[in-house]
């Protein structure tokens, strides 16, 4: 789940002199270039490793990570000249690829909780299907269950399911390529298609490719708009674990009954998870930061194999009665002073109007006041996936 190849070579004749210098992936979307808005989800969802397969355009993306962070990504760039397809392209990264691996076309976004592919069987390759009012442009595809049985077909128009551009791969689909010019689209898919070994799942999120000039126009104002999202503030002691006094190692840690499933509800709904929680026992020396930071670590590796994850961990670790001069300070991101909260506000784009705040102190009340929530709930205990999901509604993207 930590590796995702990108399939960024492509030379965009339909968008005309817009990209006669620039690839696809690296024009400019809103106030950034459409590949932030792809890393950006994918280091949400636990990747760790991008392969970039540039095709002839190294040296613009070269200059593009030489530019920017790399949102704390590992990068390969890998150059397929002369140019071999898509399939080729991953044929010459073979040598980077994991057992399994998430693919993604570098000009289109689908907003979906990636972690979902994982799901049931998923064959050779799982594809990510989406409804659209005509397929005509696309290419419907077939589904029996959860098994395509005819992919690309361009001769219908209407409404119908089409390839979502996201895709989860084990590594053996690589036997099915070689180093001549393939289509993984046109040419590897419909054949694992007539194996049987090609799954999909429907996904509702929105959608755009950015490959011709009327989409890359709308993309201008719905990418900023789908990257802004309502945002679940969960404190942690007490709400995702069972608070049995300064909880820092994993053999020690329980969850709340539920509170995995909850977190997966929010991911499938699209909000930002968030974790905001006090950690005074590294002022009192009962453990470290880094130790902090591992159980955190834990928990998210837990919750993605069952499909989940927490977007971002924020904790302090200061005390003012306890502690050296590092950590013995009343600091504004203790509970319940918002700065948390706040941080996070600053960190993410957050819609606040629809967030919410779940806690089983007052503190966590306060600091959710203090930063403008508008939606708290103190949890005295219960049941905390019923807790969640009652203040956490569907919203509309």
């Amino acid at each position: 789940m930590k590796q995702a190849v990108i399939l960024a070579g492509g030379m965009g004749t339909r968008l005309g002199a817009l990209t006669t210098n620039t690839p696809k992936p690296l024009l400019r979307v809103g106030d950034r270039p459409f590949l932030d808005y792809l890393l950006e989800n994918l280091r949400r969802h636990g990747v760790e490793h991008i392969v970039l397969l540039v095709g002839p355009h190294e040296t613009q993306y070269q200059r593009y990570f030489d530019e920017r962070t790399t949102f704390g990504l590992q990068i390969n760039l890998v150059a397929d000249l002369p140019p071999a397809g898509t399939g080729g392209a991953l044929h010459h990264a073979r040598n980077l690829l994991k057992e399994g691996f998430f693919l993604l076309n570098g000009d289109s976004y689908f907003d979906f909780n990636l972690l979902q592919l994982l799901e049931g069987d998923t064959g050779i390759a799982r594809i990510a299907l989406r409804h659209v009012p005509n397929t005509s442009r696309y290419g419907q595809v077939l589904l029996d269950g959860d098994r395509i049985v005819r992919f690309g077909e361009k001769s219908s128009t209407g409404r119908g399911l089409i390839n979502g551009g996201v895709y989860w791969l084990d590594r053996q689909i690589l036997n099915e390529l070689g180093e001549n010019s393939v289509s993984i689209e046109n040419d590897i898919f419909p054949k694992l298609a007539l194996k049987g070994s090609l799954t999909g799942a429907v996904y509702n999120g929105p959608f755009i490719d950015i490959g011709v000039p009327d989409a890359l126009a709308r993309a201008q104002s719905l990418m900023p708009e789908w990257r802004r999202r309502p945002a679940a503030f969960l404190d942690r002691d007490g709400i995702i674990n069972h608070d049995t006094g300064y909880v820092w190692q994993q053999e020690n840690y329980k969850w709340m009954e539920g509170a995995d499933r909850a977190i997966k509800r929010l991911n499938d709904l699209g909000y930002y998870v968030f974790v905001v929680t006090n950690q005074a026992g590294v002022a009192r020396g009962l453990y470290s930061a880094a130790d902090v930071e591992h159980l955190h670590a834990y928990i998210n590796q837990t919750l993605r194999r069952g499909g989940a994850h927490v977007d971002q961990f924020y904790y302090c670790p200061h005390h003012p009665d306890f502690g050296n001069d590092q950590y013995r300070q009343d600091c504004n991101c203790r509970k319940p002073h918002p700065g948390m909260l706040l941080r996070a506000m600053e960190e993410w784009p957050v819609d606040l109007s629809r967030s919410f705040m779940i806690g089983d102190k007052d503190s966590d009340m306060e600091a959710a006041e203090a930063a403008d929530i508008p939606v708290k709930r103190l949890f005295l205990g219960g049941d905390i996936e019923a807790a969640i999901s009652e203040i956490a509604p569907p919203f509309k993207r």
